[in-house]
């Protein structure tokens, strides 16, 4: 089957200058491309683990700053509604003392106008019982 004679150290060469040629101009071009690429995601991937970092560090800060917010904005309403509180009453004390005030004024005006009315009435009855007298003892027998 085999002939071991000059053809075979011949093949041989020739197997082993193919393997040469196609190692120089095939496979280490290849393997260099392949290389490049290995090299080109490993720091695509380092990269994005950069960035991903980043991401997550900027969405710590603005949660935390959006926390703050909130707690400003909480304090602020809190804030606004005691001083709002604190307004009405002292509106309400205002508008109290301004009512106590009218009706103390309105309780004396009646009570002038009570005055005035009693004394127009004496008067009338002063005169409605002069008159009468008048009418049942004469005009001569009252003075």
């Amino acid at each position: 089957m085999f002939d071991f004679d000059a053809t075979l150290p011949v093949m041989a060469l020739q197997f082993i200058l193919l393997v040469i040629i196609l190692n120089a101009t095939f496979y280490k071009p290849l393997n260099e491309v392949l290389d490049k690429r290995a090299d080109y995601i490993r720091q695509q991937e380092i990269g994005g683990k950069e960035h991903l970092e980043k991401a997550r560090e900027l969405a710590a800060q603005y949660e935390q700053q959006l926390s703050e917010t909130r707690k400003k904005s909480q304090e602020v309403v809190i804030s606004a509604q005691s001083e709002a509180k604190k307004i009405a009453s002292e509106a309400i004390v205002i508008a109290q003392q301004e009512a106590q005030i009218k009706k103390e004024a309105v309780a004396k005006e009646i009570a002038q106008q009570r005055q005035d009315a009693l004394k127009v009435l004496e008067k009338q009855v002063d005169i409605l019982s002069h008159q009468i007298l008048e009418k049942l003892l004469g005009p001569k027998l009252i003075k």
